[in-house]
């Protein structure tokens, strides 16, 4: 009789697999959520502040002019003396936020029209 041939061995067991990673904490519940909002829109505001502070140190200040128009009054006639005012005034604002240089465009206006 032929020796059987032994059993081959057992194939090794798996290694286990590792415990699943813990889920990040989820705590603070609804404070946690505003307060970040509430940050978040400080930065926001800040920033707009900031930027809205720039563009004024470039472009000068914003102005609001109320213009209040009376219906059924006669218009009046603009003086002569009158027709470089805009000029004028554009020379005059540019002069009490920045240097000759940069408003020599203004005078160079001024001049044109009083000249004219």
């Amino acid at each position: 009789a032929s020796p059987t041939a032994p059993a081959a061995a057992p194939p090794a067991p798996a290694a286990a697999a590792p415990p699943p990673a813990a889920a990040p904490a989820q705590g603070g519940g609804m404070m946690s959520g505003l307060a970040g909002s509430m940050m978040s829109g400080m930065a926001t505001g800040v920033g707009m502040s900031v930027a809205n502070r720039a563009v004024d140190a470039v472009m000068g200040p914003r102005q609001t002019e109320v213009v209040h128009r009376h219906e059924g009054a006669p218009a009046a006639a603009a003086p002569a003396a009158d027709k470089c005012q805009f000029e004028s005034d554009q020379f005059k604002q540019c002069m009490t936020t920045g240097t000759a240089d940069s408003c020599k465009g203004y005078a160079d206006m001024l001049k044109q029209c009083q000249a004219a």
